[in-house]
């Protein structure tokens, strides 16, 4: 139970698999997870699902959160449903729209109603990068769809291919975008690289045309692993001699070493100890400390020649 004195904040998902946004909640401190609540966002008045209680909440940067408005009413609700229901027929007539004034190089992809319909959001996608000019499209969409406010929203290849659903690349039933992922990470090759895997385009490309999300889940894992294990080409010692270092297996903490006259064998971390550092911490230890005065060696010398 959170204390009085403390603020009650709560984490409220607008979508099923979406971004969980914090709202200060102190006038209604009996909320849980799964109540439905009204807040008002930059894009109006939502209706929204409790998805956590924050226990220890950080502060935002300008130091105050957007309150809870109230709890959502049965009526609320209705009313939502009512207005998803004319989401797909926007989506059609915004189509031929399009095809009407001969737009071309974009997909209308999906459509969202604020939950009391003062808001419309219709959104596409480009395939280029260069800016589309929707403005006599939205001019047509503001005439239909008035009184509500229309906006043409644009979103990048992982947003549509989050919306449209389906099955994975990797074969599973159901995209992880789809599924879980509320935010899209940076990816890049270097991940693929690090952990062994091919860089066929289709073995690391997903459905949305662009690296596949799954690429960030190991690689922290692969990279701690790495740390502690000889890079390839490195000179190590093992238990059956000294060789080189051709392949490293992260996971399971071993290397493959080349063995002189012996061939290709693999020792785990424990088995090895790199030959090259050693080495030159012997020829360290046996160089002559010259004149150094912190050198031990030095310093006795020093006291023996003052006593003779």
């Amino acid at each position: 139970m959170i204390p009085e004195t403390q603020p009650y904040v709560v984490g409220v998902r607008f979508s099923k698999i979406g971004k969980i946004y914090h709202f200060d909640a102190g006038n209604l401190r009996d909320l849980h997870t799964g109540d439905s609540v009204i807040v008002e966002t930059s894009r109006g008045w939502q209706l929204g699902q409790v998805a956590q209680v924050v226990e220890k909440a950080t502060p935002p940067p300008d130091g105050s959160w957007k309150p809870v408005d109230r709890r959502a009413t049965p009526r609320d609700l209705l009313l939502r449903q009512l207005w998803q229901r004319r989401e797909a027929d926007v989506v059609i007539i915004c189509k031929q729209q399009a095809s009407q004034i001969g737009l071309s190089g974009i997909k209308i992809i999906a459509a969202e109603y604020s939950f009391d319909g003062s808001r419309l959001a219709i959104m596409f996608s480009s395939e280029t990068e260069d800016k589309v000019d929707l403005k006599s499209l939205r001019s047509d969409m503001q005439k239909q769809f008035a009184p509500s406010q229309v906006e043409m929203r644009q979103i990048g290849p992982r947003d549509v291919a989050k919306i449209i659903g389906g099955m994975g690349a990797c074969g599973l039933e159901v995209r992880c975008c789809s599924k879980f992922l509320t935010d899209f990470n940076s990816i890049s090759i270097k991940m693929a690289k690090e952990q062994g895997i091919s860089l066929t385009p289709t073995e690391i490309t997903g459905m949305c045309g662009r690296l596949r999300c799954c690429l960030i889940y190991e690689y922290d894992l692969y990279v701690e692993a790495r740390q502690q294990l000889p890079k390839r080409n490195k000179r190590v010692k093992t238990p059956q001699g000294e060789g080189k270092v051709v392949d490293v297996f992260p996971l399971r903490q071993g290397v493959l070493v080349e063995l002189p006259e012996i061939g290709y064998r693999e020792f785990s971390k424990d088995e090895i100890e790199p030959a090259e550092e050693l080495e030159n911490l012997m020829k360290k230890a046996q160089a002559p400390c010259g004149d150094d005065p912190n050198c031990a060696g030095c310093n006795n010398n020093s006291d023996k020649k003052g006593t003779e």
